[in-house]
């Protein structure tokens, strides 16, 4: 397996009845690196993530993880929501210990163990014990991203996983992923709305062409050094280059095609 190819979307589409969403998709994703894909609704982002978990499958094309053909869901990709979707009636620990005790035929105690360090990673030692209900949207989300990473997947799938929180919170959680993604040497393929989310969280920014029959319009690298400061981007001329080609990208290109679409 070429290193450049971990993860490989190879002419994919997909229709929904006759409606095309999405078409020609090629993108190949490094072992270790960490991808967005930006757009705007309804170009099909998620659908694109959906169909790299496994939950849909496409019209066209293929898609292969370390060289094995991606046919419907499994372990090998763990994936976080915008909704948290964990379970009410479990702690934050059991939530988590469901999906590692689903994974790995292993011990009790070495699966309490994997939980354990699982939530420690994310922070959140102290609330192993609360449920749902009892913690912030931030921590749940904690909770996912632990419950997605302790089951060690090839590749970590986040939808909008932020897109929900408050500005200090998205914040808080954004650098908590980098210093988790550094920490782990996680693969991410991650769908954004957010424009300065994208440049600061990854290695390469997929900007989607509008639907119907959404394409890959462009790809930015984003050659900024880790680890990542916030603080220090703010001001830094690169970070805003980066961050003005992608809105030029969005709001100049797509703008301008939507118009003569209607024209």
């Amino acid at each position: 397996m070429a290193p450049d190819r971990y993860l490989g979307i190879e002419g994919v589409g997909m229709a929904f009845q006759e409606a095309r969403i999405l078409d020609g998709i090629d993108l190949t994703v490094r072992k270790g690196e960490f991808v967005t894909l930006i757009g705007h609704s309804g170009c099909g982002k998620s659908t694109l993530l959906n169909l790299v978990a496994g939950l849909l499958k496409p019209s066209d094309g293929a898609i292969l993880l370390a060289n094995k053909h991606v046919g419907g869901p499994g372990p090998d990709r763990g994936v976080v929501f915008q909704n948290h979707s964990l379970l009410p009636w479990l702690t934050c620990f059991d939530n988590v210990y469901l999906a590692v005790e689903r994974v790995f035929p292993e011990s009790k105690a070495l699966l309490r163990k994997r939980t354990a360090e699982a939530l420690d990673l994310v922070g959140l030692s102290h609330a192993v014990h609360q449920y749902p209900h009892q913690i912030s949207g931030g921590m749940k989300q904690r909770v996912g991203i632990a419950r997605a990473l302790a089951i060690e997947p090839k590749v970590l799938l986040l939808d909008e996983p932020f897109g929900a929180l408050d500005a200090l919170t998205r914040a808080t959680l954004q650098d908590e992923l980098m210093r988790i993604v550094a920490k782990t040497g996680a693969t991410v393929v991650m769908v954004t709305h957010d424009v300065d989310e994208a440049v600061l969280l990854s290695d390469r920014v997929v900007m989607m062409t509008n639907g119907p029959a959404a394409r890959i319009g462009e790809i930015l690298a984003v050659d900024l050094p880790r680890p990542r400061e916030r603080l220090a981007l703010a001001h830094d001329p690169k970070f805003m280059e980066l961050r003005a080609a992608v809105l030029e990208f969005l709001y100049e290109k797509q703008s301008q095609k939507a118009k003569l679409k209607v024209a």
